[in-house]
C-alpha cells in the first residue's frame, strides 16, 4: 500500500514535478527581481551620478550572490543525497524567504551609510546559498520522479517555472510601471517585489511538505549507498567537467536574454521602460511555450541534437542577432529578434536538466548536478550584467557579442563529442518500471 511519502508509480507524475518546480520559479523571480529593478533601486544603495556606473555596481552585487551558489549547492546536495530530495527542497525555499523579505525592508544609504550596500550584498548571499542548492535538488527529483518516455517532456515543463519565475517579475514590474510613477518606484514601490518574493517562497515551502520522496532515494537509503555521498562524489570528477563544459554557452546565453535583455533595451537599442518591460515580457512567454515542445522532441530524436541545434546557432548567430537588436529602433522588430533568441536557446534550456542528471548515480546525483552547476552558473551566468556594462562603458559594446559567442562555442565542441544520454544512462538503470 503507497503511503504519503511513497511515489505514485501508475499515476501522473505532473504534479509532483511542477510543485518541486515552484522553487525554481522562486529562484529565477529572485534573479530576475533584483536585475529589473536594479533600474529604480540603485541610486539608493550606490549614489553616483553616472547611471551605467550605478547599475555596474548593482551587476556586481548580482554577481556576488552567484559566488555563493557552488558553497550552496554543495550543501543542499549533501542534504538531498544523504537524507532525501523532500527535506533540501523544503529548506532551500525556506532560506530564500528570509534572503527576499531582507532585501525588502533595507534601509538606503541615504539612512545608514555603507551598511546599505553591505546589507544588501548580505541579503545576496543568503538567496545565493539557497538557489544554489535549489537546482540540483528540484532536478534529480524531476528525474527521479520522471517516466522514462518523459523524462524530455518534464524537463520542459520544469524549464518553464523558470522562465515563469522571471514572466511573474515582468508582469508585476508592468503593473508597478503602471500604477506608479517613476519617483515612487525608487522612492519605495521597487520593495513590493521583494515582499513578494518572500511570500511566494513561504507558499513554496507549504506546496512542498506534501510531495513524496522519491522510490530511487529510499531504495539507496536502504542499500547504504547514500551514507557517504562527497566521497563517491569526487569519484565522479569527469561527469562534473563534462556538466561544466556543456553548461558555459547555455548558461550564458540564458542569461544575456532573460536579465540582461531588459536593460541591453532599455540603455542600447533606446526604447522606453514600459516598451523593455512588454518586449522583454513576450519574448519569455514565447519561450516559454517553446520548452516542453522541445523537451518533448527530445524523448523522441535524443538530447544530443537538440544541444547541437542550439551550439551550432548560437556560436554563429548571437553576434549578428545581438547587433540586429542593438540597431532597431522598433519594438516589434526587438521582439521578433528576441524571440528568434529563444528558438535557438531553447535547445539548450528543455533538456539541461536531465541531460545532467543522466550522468550520475542516484547516491551523488544532487551533488553530481547541483555543485558543477553552481560553479559554472557563477562564473558564467551570474556576471552577464556586469562583463555586457563593462564592454558598455568602455565603449566595446559589441565585444560582448562576441564573448557571448565564443561561450557557446566552447560547450559546442563538448555537445558535438558527447554520447546521447537518453538511452542507457545512469537513470534508465536505476528507476523502478513506470
Amino acid at each position: 500500500m503507497a503511503t504519503h511519502d511513497t511515489a505514485p508509480q501508475n499515476a501522473s507524475h505532473t504534479r509532483p514535478v511542477m510543485v518541486a518546480a515552484l522553487g525554481n520559479l522562486i529562484e529565477y523571480y529572485d534573479a530576475f527581481v533584483y536585475a529589473a529593478f536594479a533600474l529604480y533601486f540603485a541610486p539608493a544603495f550606490f549614489p553616483n551620478s553616472d547611471v551605467v556606473v550605478q547599475q555596474i555596481s548593482a551587476a556586481a552585487l548580482f554577481a556576488v550572490s552567484f559566488v555563493m551558489r557552488p558553497i550552496g549547492g554543495v550543501l543542499f546536495g549533501l542534504l538531498a543525497d544523504k537524507f532525501g530530495r523532500k527535506s533540501s527542497l523544503l529548506l532551500s525555499v525556506a532560506v530564500m524567504s528570509v534572503g527576499s523579505l531582507m532585501i525588502a525592508i533595507l534601509p538606503t544609504y541615504q539612512s545608514v551609510g555603507i551598511w546599505a550596500p553591505i546589507l544588501m550584498a548580505l541579503a545576496r548571499v543568503i538567496q545565493g546559498l539557497s538557489q544554489g542548492g535549489e537546482y540540483g535538488s528540484s532536478v534529480t527529483y524531476l528525474s527521479e520522479i520522471s517516466g522514462k518516455h518523459r523524462r524530455g517532456l518534464f524537463s520542459g515543463l520544469w524549464y518553464m517555472t523558470l522562465l515563469g519565475g522571471q514572466l511573474v517579475a515582468l508582469m508585476l514590474l508592468l503593473l508597478l510601471q503602471s500604477l506608479l510613477s517613476v519617483e515612487e518606484l525608487r522612492s519605495w514601490g521597487w520593495r513590493i517585489p521583494f515582499a513578494v518574493g518572500a511570500a511566494l517562497a513561504i507558499f513554496a515551502m507549504y506546496m512542498r511538505n506534501g510531495l513524496p520522496e522519491t522510490e530511487q532515494f529510499k531504495k539507496a537509503e536502504k542499500k547504504g549507498t547514500t551514507k557517504n555521498p562527497l566521497s563517491t562524489f569526487i569519484l565522479h570528477w569527469r561527469e562534473c567537467l563534462l556538466v561544466v563544459a556543456w553548461t558555459v554557452g547555455g548558461t550564458s546565453a540564458v542569461w544575456t536574454y532573460t536579465t540582461y535583455m531588459q536593460k541591453f533595451m532599455r540603455l542600447s537599442v533606446g526604447l522606453s521602460e514600459y516598451q523593455s518591460t512588454l518586449v522583454s515580457g513576450g519574448a519569455l512567454l514565447f519561450g516559454i511555450l517553446l520548452q516542453p515542445v522541445y523537451g518533448a522532441i527530445s524523448d523522441k530524436i535524443g538530447r544530443k541534437p537538440l544541444l547541437i541545434w542550439f551550439g551550432v546557432l548560437g556560436t554563429f548567430g548571437t553576434y549578428p542577432l545581438l547587433s540586429a537588436l542593438k540597431d532597431t529602433t522598433s519594438p516589434y522588430t526587438a521582439l521578433l529578434l528576441v524571440c528568434l533568441g529563444w528558438v535557438i536557446v531553447t535547445g539548450y534550456t528543455s533538456v539541461s536538466a536531465i541531460v545532467k542528471a543522466e550522468l550520475f548515480p542516484t547516491a551523488v546525483r544532487a551533488l553530481g548536478v547541483g555543485v558543477p552547476y553552481a560553479l559554472t552558473v557563477s562564473l558564467f551566468g551570474g556576471t552577464i550584467d556586469m562583463v555586457a556594462l563593462t564592454f558598455k562603458s568602455l565603449g566595446h559594446e559589441t565585444l560582448f557579442f562576441v564573448y557571448a559567442s565564443v561561450c557557446i562555442g566552447i560547450s559546442l565542441i563538448f555537445y558535438v563529442f558527447m554520447k546521447e544520454s537518453k538511452e542507457g544512462s545512469l537513470l534508465e538503470v536505476e528507476t523502478p518500471h513506470q
